[in-house]
């Protein structure tokens, strides 16, 4: 996985009010203590330093935590200074005055995770009983379709009509957002349902620690299974798109499962699982996209919570071992690598059923054109993350003390090589050489006989007179010796070549 290094400077009078803001969460955050006296000492300072550390790697670690608006402006304030919710309300402002019949019952704060998508809670004069929900939202980066082609696009699924999809009473499009109404219900979405919450209460709150969330039962996993795949199938079938199927984009009613925001994927908004399928090469497409986000939602259906990574390889004991298999089918390393089942292939069942929507046949060749221009943006990005992991791992390995160690020892057998000669041996048959001529040394040195004692001797008694006589005839003779009493020798000399 990427990793990226970001310097924050911040007192910790900021660090206080950003755990203020973060505690609606119901996670236990390790901020460091205050303290009054002592607070300047130098070896308090880097412990304090450690520990505000430690607390923001607990926070940037948490997929909800860290993609909040209040984690991202203290991390990055110059890229997240915009204060969307009034950038939202003028929006909202503007269309009102042209179309009045709408009415703002309430703005529903922090309703989502997206931070450039705010929520409010309407309703229509002519029906006043009725509530709706009103959603403002920026166009994405992957939106590659035409303005034309995405206002042919919106009306289309304004007009949808199919029990698996929820509807939309309407859309407007801007040159750079979208307005979105459709019906607001009650009971929540699916997500709600696990984790036992109220569907109007900020995100952080319901999902980040939920305390009463379960798994569904095995009959409600089926029925509610089946209803999103008949969805997905739906939609591919027609030509079009999603890539955003999670939990909280499922609306349940009545045991009645609708896909809520398909738009998502022809507006060009990420997807929220799109960091964990971009590192998997074989989901590059939009139907295995699908699939993936699928196996997501039936892990989360079954265990009562996401997956901590993916791949999975080791699935907890549940009490409906029939769905492991499906999972497995999904979530596994060798699935992951191998590549994912067909919504509309072989070995689906046979309740999911075809149904034809009435599409303008030029509206389909432009979302086949947008649907391969995402896929080839979704295989170039995976490619660089590829190069970017080996790169990674590559110097990783460089860096490692075995390494390191390694490498010292081979310079060090380059270099007895130089030093011995053996241009043109192998740098172990030198160390072996070099080996046995130490052991040879050493057997030496054991076994030579004891050094004598070099210490001065003392001096020789005198010897008597008759003793010296013969030493004393020697030098005599040597001091008369006269070189002119020599003979001269005879000698021939036969140097010189025979001829």
């Amino acid at each position: 996985m990427q990793v990226c290094w970001l310097q924050v400077i911040r007192r910790y009078s900021d660090f206080d009010i950003l755990h203020s803001s973060l505690m609606v969460c119901g996670i236990s955050l390790p901020l460091p203590p205050k303290k009054l006296i002592g607070n300047m000492d130098r070896e308090f300072i880097a412990e304090r330093q450690r520990g505000l550390q430690t607390y923001l790697d607990s926070i940037t670690q948490h997929p909800l935590l860290s993609n909040s608006l209040t984690v991202k402006k203290f991390l990055d304030p110059s890229n997240y200074s915009a204060n969307y919710t009034e950038i939202a309300l003028q929006q909202v402002s503007m269309f009102f005055r042209s179309d009045p019949k709408w009415e703002v019952l309430e703005p529903l704060r922090d309703m989502g995770w997206r931070i450039r998508k705010k929520y409010f809670l309407v309703k229509n004069k002519e029906l006043p009983k009725e509530k709706y929900l009103l959603s403002w939202v920026d166009l994405g980066p992957d939106k590659v379709l035409s303005d034309k082609d995405l206002q042919l696009a919106m009306k289309l699924l304004t007009s949808f009509s199919t029990p698996y999809l929820c509807p939309l009473v309407f859309s407007n499009l801007s040159e750079s957002s979208a307005l979105l109404i459709r019906p607001f219900s009650e009971s929540g979405c699916l997500r709600d349902h696990i984790c036992k919450v109220k569907p109007r209460d900020s995100y952080l709150k319901k999902y980040c620690n939920p305390k009463r969330s379960q798994g569904l039962e095995l009959e409600q996993i089926k029925l509610y299974g089946r209803q999103i795949l008949e969805g997905l199938k739906l939609l591919h079938d027609n030509g079009m798109f999603f890539g955003h199927l999670h939990t909280s984009n499922v609306m349940v009613e009545d045991d009645v499962c609708q896909l809520l925001e398909v738009e998502n994927g022809i507006l060009g908004v990420p997807s929220m699982l799109r960091a964990t399928f971009s590192q998997l090469r074989k989901i590059n497409t939009t139907e295995s996209i699908d699939v993936f986000c699928f196996g997501h939602s039936l892990y989360e259906m079954t265990y009562g919570r996401p997956p901590d990574s993916v791949p999975v390889d080791q699935f907890p004991a549940g009490p409906h071992t029939s769905v492991v298999s499906v999972l497995e089918s999904i979530l596994s390393s060798e699935a992951c690598k191998s590549g994912m089942p067909s919504v509309s292939g072989d070995g689906q069942p046979s309740y999911v059923y075809v149904l034809l929507l009435q599409v303008p046949s030029k509206l389909k060749e432009a979302l086949r054109a947008a649907k391969e221009k995402l896929e080839k943006r979704l295989q170039e990005e995976q490619k660089l993350l590829h190069h970017h992991r080996r790169l990674t791992r590559a110097q990783s390995h460089h860096s490692s003390e075995e390494e390191k160690k390694r490498r010292k020892i081979l310079a060090r057998k380059v270099t007895f090589r130089r030093m011995l000669g053996f241009g043109n041996l192998h740098a172990c048959t030198v160390l072996v050489l070099l080996e046995q001529f130490l052991m040879r040394l050493l057997l030496l040195l054991h076994t030579a006989p004891p050094i004598p004692d070099r210490s001065p001797t003392p001096p020789q008694p005198p010897l008597p007179d008759g003793a010296g006589g013969g030493r004393s005839a020697l030098l005599s003779s040597i001091q008369a010796f006269s070189k002119g009493k020599l003979k001269k020798a005879n000698t021939t000399d036969r140097s010189k070549p025979v001829i």
